[in-house]
């Protein structure tokens, strides 16, 4: 069934790798192009104004021109460049992991479609068991009654 395989870790693999080598090669042949993406996965940093964030539509568009283009680089699958929003040009540096991006698009045409729906759990799980450590070697301070005198 296509839900089998669109939601299999070795297909969003080979998307990913598409993607990037997609991406890699507009960077190398100086192409613009736009991505299509899902918002819930990006990141900004700064974070934005809620009065720009709550403009965005769950899946979004970004054109890569100019500057943001001239920026835009891929680090550990993670698709990066600095662009401006709003009416004020409000600075931020954004992060669209590879796999969010569901459509690369040039002059109006997709060029890459990605249907993958796969999900990496990972990140979430690295986060939970790094919050879990952080409480139990917390726990085991405090129970040492020599480390009183750190706390005030």
């Amino acid at each position: 069934m296509l839900e089998n395989i669109i939601q299999d870790r070795d297909f969003a693999h080979l998307m990913k790798k598409n993607i990037q080598e997609l991406i890699v090669l507009l960077f190398e042949k100086e192409q613009n192009f736009g991505i299509l993406c899902k918002i819930e996965d990006v990141s900004f940093a700064p974070e934005l104004p809620e009065s720009i964030n709550a403009e965005f539509r769950p899946l979004t568009l970004f054109f890569l021109a100019g500057y943001t283009f001239e920026t835009a680089r891929i680090e550990d699958d993670i698709l990066i460049f600095e662009a401006g929003f709003g009416s004020e040009n409000f600075g931020s540096v954004v992060h669209v992991p590879l796999l969010s991006i569901l459509q690369i698009i040039i002059d109006e045409t997709p060029v890459l479609i990605n249907i993958s729906a796969y999900k990496e759990e990972r990140k979430k799980q690295e986060a939970d068991i790094d919050e879990s450590g952080v409480k139990n070697s917390m726990a085991s301070f405090l129970s040492n009654p020599e480390n009183s005198k750190f706390i005030k």
